[in-house]
């Protein structure tokens, strides 16, 4: 008895294991639109990975969802914060701390944040 139901299980791992791994590779239909609208605001906007997550989330995506989409997308978040200091500059003046701050606060990490003021001159 004890070796019949030790056999049944292993059947049914066997059986079930592929099939959940196989699950877990498919993308939901809102985790492959959260890769889309993602690329979509990287278009024509600078974000760091956490101002994109939160904006996907404000777009009304799931946490998940909205993290997945940023980290299946390919993104040098360095040329990120650098664009997003050179916009800044564009409409305003900032003190190279000032604009580190700013890209701080903007979600960029610190090693970003003095990339990007660098890119843009500072």
């Amino acid at each position: 008895m004890k070796r019949l139901l030790v056999i049944l299980i292993l059947a049914l791992l066997i059986i079930t294991v592929p099939l959940s791994a196989a699950a877990y590779d498919q993308p939901t239909m809102g985790e492959k639109n959260a890769v889309k609208k993602a690329m979509n605001y990287l278009d024509f906007m600078a974000f760091s990975k956490t101002g994109l997550i939160k904006q996907l989330e404000y777009e009304g995506f799931t946490k998940n969802e909205a993290e997945y989409g940023v980290n299946h997308i390919e993104v040098d978040w360095n040329e990120q914060a650098a664009k997003k200091a050179e916009n800044y500059l564009e409409f305003m003046s900032f003190s190279k701390k000032g604009l580190i701050d700013q890209l701080l606060y903007d979600g960029f990490t610190r090693a970003q944040a003095e990339y990007g003021v660098e890119a843009v001159g500072y």
